[in-house]
Formats: structure tokens, C-alpha cells, sequence
């Protein structure tokens, strides 16, 4: 089976109320559209997984990130391909998250993290951000 290795932006910041949120997209556009999941994409060959993520969430959303820790390497297995999902703790620098392929985001507290649609490789680390998120 063909492994595709990609990239996910978990992207955090605070709400009015102070309570920390993050940054979910609903997929426009392929097999998986409508789909909820973190902004991200294919790591180029020559890439390394942080230039690959600042390169796919320019193209997606014209926003400059600076990237934390990782917070975990997603695998999963859809029927025609194994995914390897590095996932990092994200912030906006620069920029306004203009949806350039997505069709909606939404803000996300551990209590709304269940109220859309996740990809199924984006199951398990909901669950280890539900327990993060709820912590601070």
C-alpha cells in the first residue's frame, strides 16, 4: 500500500472569552469534500515536514504560521493509501486565513471539537486535543 506523507497545522489562539480555541477547515474540493480537518498538505520530496507546512498554509490560507511542538505523527489506513500525518501545535504571525481551497472554518473549543464532521485520520488526535485544550 502506498504511504503519502502530509502535514497538519493545528492552529491555536485565544477567544473573546479567553478559553483556547483552534482552527478547523472543511475540504472544497477531492474524494474527501466536505470532510473536517486541519490545514496541511503533501510534504514535497526535498522538504522537511515544517517547510512543507509553512509552503501549504501560505498556498491555502495567506497566512504566515510559526510552528510549535509536534504533537503527534498520525497513521492511518484508508482503503486505497496509508496516511502519515505529522501534526504541529501552529500560531498565526502574519495574515488573516483567507480560505483559498476550503469551503468553511471554524474556531473550535475542546466542548465544540465534536460538533463537526472529522476525516477519519483526524479521530485520534481530536482526542488528544479534547485533553489538551481542556487542560489550559
Amino acid at each position: 500500500m502506498k504511504t503519502i506523507r502530509v502535514v497538519a497545522a493545528v492552529i491555536r489562539s485565544v477567544n473573546p472569552e479567553g478559553r483556547p480555541v483552534i482552527f478547523a477547515t472543511q475540504r472544497g474540493y477531492g474524494e474527501f469534500k466536505d470532510g473536517w480537518e486541519f490545514p496541511g498538505g503533501k510534504i514535497e520530496p526535498g522538504e522537511t515536514p515544517k517547510e512543507a507546512l509553512i509552503r501549504e498554509i501560505r498556498e491555502e490560507l495567506g497566512t504566515e504560521i510559526s510552528i510549535g511542538e509536534k504533537i503527534m505523527t498520525v497513521e492511518h489506513d484508508y482503503p486505497e493509501f496509508h496516511l502519515s500525518m505529522d501534526c504541529f501545535w501552529c500560531e498565526v504571525r502574519k495574515g488573516n486565513l483567507e480560505l483559498r481551497e476550503h469551503e468553511a472554518a471554524r474556531w473550535l473549543t475542546a466542548e465544540t471539537l465534536e460538533d463537526v464532521d472529522w476525516l477519519p485520520a483526524d479521530v485520534e488526535l481530536i482526542r488528544q486535543l479534547r485533553n489538551k485544550l481542556a487542560l489550559n
